[in-house]
């Protein structure tokens, strides 16, 4: 029986659907790459109400996320909407409980990015993207952002940093990913899946 493929692992979290739309194209680029598979995850809502539970699998999209996805992955795809220039509190909830892997150096060395999206061009997409770096610098993760080789961020109008993908969703978060910014998104899961792929097989290999 032939081992499992690695898979890079796209956790985000998505109220409106649209940081949901850019994990599906991020996943697209990942599986552009053979040898390596996307495993698309997100997070529950975080209640201020502590008996508020949510059932164990959503009623529609990805499943919640495990430690255990985050655990045996080969790479990691960070995404979640900006909330006032920050990550939002479901998907910092769950990186805050990742302190296991943490003290274990779990995911030392691999490759993570991070995606974002926003209802205003001006939102907040850079400082969202870099909440999200923080905690992968902290777990010893490579980060690997958009390089200026990719130049339709050069082009766009609507989201694309050096630091990871983006989107200007609008104020009801209805805009659809224009041209630019499904370019680009492709472009960092393709990247990230080539990293992936180099690392994992690197670490498999005799010293």
């Amino acid at each position: 029986m032939s081992d499992p493929l690695p898979y890079v692992l796209i956790l985000y979290y998505s109220r409106f659907g649209a940081t949901r739309a850019r994990a599906k194209r991020m996943a697209a680029g990942v599986e552009a790459c053979r040898g390596i598979e996307a495993r698309l995850r997100t997070v529950p809502p975080v209640s201020p109400t502590c008996e508020a539970v949510d059932p164990e699998i959503p009623a529609e999209g990805a499943v919640y996320a495990s430690l255990d996805d985050l655990r045996h992955c080969a790479g990691l795809a960070l995404g979640s909407p900006t909330r006032f220039g920050n990550m939002a509190a479901p998907l910092k909830h769950f990186v805050d409980t990742t302190s296991e892997l943490w003290l274990g150096g779990t995911l030392v060395d691999k490759p993570a990015t991070a995606f974002t999206s926003t209802s205003s061009l001006h939102g907040g997409q850079e400082t969202t993207l870099i909440s999200m770096l923080l905690p992968l610098l902290h777990h010893g993760m490579v980060y690997a952002g958009l390089p200026y080789s990719e130049t339709a961020l050069m082009a766009t109008q609507g989201g694309g940093t050096p630091y990871g993908a983006s989107h200007l969703a609008g104020q009801r978060s209805d805009r659809p990913l224009d041209e630019h910014e499904r370019q680009l998104t492709f472009a960092q899961g393709k990247r990230l899946a080539r990293l992936a792929l180099a690392l994992h097989h690197r670490a498999g290999a005799p010293a």
